[in-house]
């Protein structure tokens, strides 16, 4: 099987494929026309993807009451204004991490972000209304 070179070693597509099927993370690599174009398809899913979903705008497969945060978000990523940003919400009962990341090219071009979802039941944060708001006005 063919090794995929990345920094800090090697590893085959299977190897790979496993470490995204087994960590309880959700991940989505969003491109820099705001499109999904790859989802950790796996069981641990909070927000269910399917090949569907693929080729879609990152805002198709988000709530309505969620559009114009994530619409901000995105924006500040793409203006270089926001690298990252972390929010705490509640889905069915259990307190959610759900954080972008931009991601930049060795010359500082916008690729794209990644949207990384967990539970984080056995790690809740206290005050996680303060957080927000702190993380969303600290730009």
């Amino acid at each position: 099987m063919t090794n995929i070179k990345l920094p800090g070693g090697r590893l085959t597509l299977e190897q790979l494929t496993a470490i995204f099927q087994t960590i309880p993370v959700e991940f989505d690599f969003i491109d820099q026309d705001d499109i999904i174009r790859w989802s950790s398809m796996n069981q641990h899913r909070l927000f269910k993807r399917t090949e569907a979903d693929l080729g879609k705008h990152v805002l198709e497969v988000h709530p309505g009451h969620a559009k114009q945060r994530v619409q901000t978000v995105l924006d500040q990523m793409h203006s270089g204004k926001r690298q990252s940003i972390s929010l705490l919400i509640t889905y069915h009962h259990h307190p959610v991490n759900i954080a972008f990341y931009a991601l930049h090219d060795t010359t500082g071009e916008y690729l794209g972000c990644v949207e990384v979802t967990q539970d984080v039941s056995q790690a809740q944060q206290k005050r996680a209304w303060f957080h927000n708001l702190k993380q969303i006005f600290s730009h």
